[in-house]
């Protein structure tokens, strides 16, 4: 597959040829699963650092700008679903660390974290890092992170039945009829349910522009190494990491430096308005990897595209557009993530336990990962992948 999307790269083909309803649908369903599950998170990081209704908009206006330019850059560059995010763990480590600590300051170490990540894609040491780690590992790891969205289905099933059952059954007849377009009808259906039942509370939502506020930073070394290094190693380690996984699990190969060097400086430039870490993106990503995106793989970089055009628009339209994601109820939003990513999950638990040599290294990354442990403030991924490896490294050794 890596070899057809590097053909793709050389060849160009127009953009307009190689769209297709299922690539809008699925951008739209990954901007949708970005903003709704850390909207709160945002609005909470933000407030903590104590800024102001029009800091808190700018903050919104620039998480959705960086997002979604880095996002069309990537993915026309490379012609590969390449997106990006900003760092969801990040924004909850900054809500409990914020508290006390000036905005200037706050800022300053948001351009610390962005130059650390800068560096590591400009020295090439990630890179370096990630191609050590043998493809059974990082698939295991990429299954443990979308377990909880496959499950979110049947969860969703115990407050709302109907709405998520509803989707559930459209799923799979447009499977076995549609199948380019089953996330398609999954949306319309859970739509048409959520208002039949009165559960899309659209009423308050305005339209508003967002505007850019900058803030000067401050630098304080108790902030830099209390704020700054824990919020670098949180986006490397729980985001980037797995972000990579995704693009390695659904068979793509682009050059990983400069997509790190790149994240980490527009970090860099959108840090004084509010955008405080941008990564590669591993859920929202493996929206657009799959084959419900597009049935042709090297034609799946159009639903990053369009993700990145939507994610423009919820930049520029700031909480308007936050407020409208919100107002979907949370089992439609768990049950079409979880259905979008039905075919990830499978994919990368077959190339986990394909091989005899690494199957119980994949299968104890799979349950690290998938178990949510946190410890250091550090996610499940980073040590699921190092218990994996670990556990590589001991049967590997000759026996004394």
């Amino acid at each position: 597959m890596a070899q057809d999307t590097s053909a793709t790269v050389q060849q160009r083909p127009a953009l307009w040829r190689d769209m297709a309803w299922s690539s809008v649908v699925s951008g739209f369903v990954a901007v949708l699963v970005g903003y709704t599950s850390s909207a709160a998170i945002i609005f909470q990081a933000a407030e903590a650092a104590g800024a102001s209704q029009a800091q808190i908009g700018s903050w919104l206006w620039a998480l959705g700008i960086g997002t979604g330019l880095t996002t069309l850059g990537f993915s026309l560059r490379y012609r590969m679903p390449l997106l990006t995010a900003w760092s969801t763990p990040g924004a909850a480590l900054l809500a409990t660390s914020l508290p006390g600590i000036p905005m200037s300051e706050a800022i300053g170490a948001f351009l610390f974290s962005a130059l650390l990540i800068t560096l590591c894609g400009v020295t090439g040491l990630f890179e370096r890092v990630m191609h050590r780690i043998p493809q059974a590992i990082a698939s295991a790891m990429l299954a443990g992170v979308l377990l909880r969205f496959g499950l979110d289905i049947f969860v969703a099933m115990e407050s709302r039945w109907l709405l998520p059952l509803s989707m559930f059954v459209a799923y799979l007849l447009a499977k076995r009829l549609w199948p380019r377009y089953a996330i398609v009808c999954v949306l319309a259906v859970g739509v048409a349910v959520a208002l039949m039942q009165d559960q899309l509370d659209i009423g308050s939502v305005e339209l508003a522009l967002a505007m850019p506020v900058f803030t000067m930073p401050s630098f304080s070394l108790s902030t830099l190494i209390g704020v700054g290094i824990p919020l670098f190693v949180v986006t490397m380690a729980s985001q980037n990491l797995p972000g990579i996984a995704v693009i390695r699990a659904s068979g793509y190969s682009p050059p990983l430096s400069p997509l790190i060097g790149w994240t980490g400086a527009t970090t860099f430039l959108l840090a004084p308005f509010g955008g405080f870490a941008f990564n590669l993106a591993a859920i929202t990503a493996a929206i657009c990897m799959g084959p419900e995106a597009h049935d042709q793989p090297a034609k799946r970089y159009t639903a990053a595209v369009s993700a990145g055009m939507f994610y423009l628009l919820t930049g520029i339209l700031g909480a308007t557009v936050t407020a409208l994601f919100t107002a979907f109820p949370r089992e439609l939003i768990m049950a079409i993530a979880g259905l979008a990513l039905l075919a990830t999950i499978g994919s990368g638990l077959a190339t986990a336990v394909r091989e005899d040599a690494h199957r119980e290294a994949a299968l104890i990354t799979f349950l690290v990962t998938a178990s949510g442990i946190s410890l250091l403030g550090i996610g499940s991924a980073f040590w699921g992948l190092l218990a994996g490896l670990a556990a590589l490294a001991v049967w590997r050794r000759p026996a004394p």
